[in-house]
């Protein structure tokens, strides 16, 4: 990942590592999961910042990782759904009165 940021000559103004145990969350939702996570701020500078979101995405993705939808303004539906396969799941679970818009973006 250090080398696909370096070799899209960006940068990242803020960044975090995170180690993760082994217990199990129970939420349908829930972020965490055994392992590093690490956290990466860009500032935006036009399409190569979105062609690197994307990248770094797969990258998470094929790594077995996920993206942190709290942290994450960018996430797309299909990499959601992906990322949180049981969001269906919740979907039950919701207020009817609910209603944001990153739910409809990653949803819908």
């Amino acid at each position: 990942m250090v080398r696909v940021v370096s070799d899209a000559g960006l940068s990242s103004f803020l960044a975090v590592l995170k180690v993760f145990g082994d217990v199990p969350s129970r939420g349908m939702l829930s972020f965490p999961k055994a392992g590093w996570t690490i956290a990466l701020d860009f500032p935006i500078r036009g399409d190569r910042t979105f062609q690197l979101f994307d990248r770094l995405a797969q990258m998470t993705l094929d790594a077995g990782g996920r993206l942190y939808p709290a942290k994450d303004a960018r996430m797309t539906a299909p990499q959601f759904q992906k990322f949180y396969p049981q969001w269906r799941e919740f979907v039950p679970f919701l207020d009817p009165a609910f209603s944001s818009s990153f739910w409809r973006r990653v949803t819908e």
